[in-house]
């Protein structure tokens, strides 16, 4: 009987702690439906420029790394592959629905070394930034897996980055972080 009732006391501040994580996660999913999230992919693509097999780690609002945006396809964190193409990138965490940004909206490519709970050796972490489907400007952090195709997936997306969105003389714009 002396260690029922602790044991129950600490049973129910471990249900409440869950109960409010749950909530919390439902706060944020509802929050961000607004953003939006990737696009349809097209009938018809080309065939891959690069691919590779990376560790997913987060999705966030551009230039903040700690401000998860919970997208659907991109919420949670697992292996994934990263395909590119002409017409845009192709992310596919497994378990999840697979997003499709096209090369319009994505903005950049850069390197970073912390994002969300996740922090890696300087410039661990490749950096995609694009736009949501509902107008968001977001950050797409992953991490390959093989390093030896790492410059090889970078270079492809950097050659489907816009033009005009091009990185001016100053470098790069978010702390932490550097164009590849």
């Amino acid at each position: 009987m002396d260690k029922l009732l602790p044991t129950l006391g600490i049973l129910a501040i471990v249900i409440v702690v869950l109960a409010l994580a749950i909530v919390g996660w439902r706060r944020r999913v509802q929050r961000d439906r607004a953003s939006g999230g990737g696009y349809s992919t097209p009938g018809t693509l080309s065939a891959p420029t690069a691919e590779a097999e990376v560790l997913y780690v987060a999705t966030t609002k551009a230039g903040q790394h700690l401000e998860r945006l919970a997208l659907p396809g991109l919420a949670y964190r697992g292996s994934a592959t990263v395909t590119v193409r002409p017409e845009g990138v192709a992310l596919a965490v497994t378990g999840e629905p697979p997003v499709f940004v096209p090369a319009a909206v994505v903005s950049s490519i850069g390197t970073a070394s912390v994002a969300i709970d996740r922090a890696v050796e300087r410039d661990g972490l490749l950096r995609l930034g694009w736009t949501t489907s509902g107008g968001t400007a977001a950050d797409s952090y992953f991490r390959v897996v093989d390093p030896a195709g790492r410059a090889q997936l970078a270079a492809a997306i950097e050659q489907i980055v816009p033009r005009a969105d091009a990185p001016d003389e100053a470098g790069p714009s978010r702390p932490n972080d550097k164009e590849v």
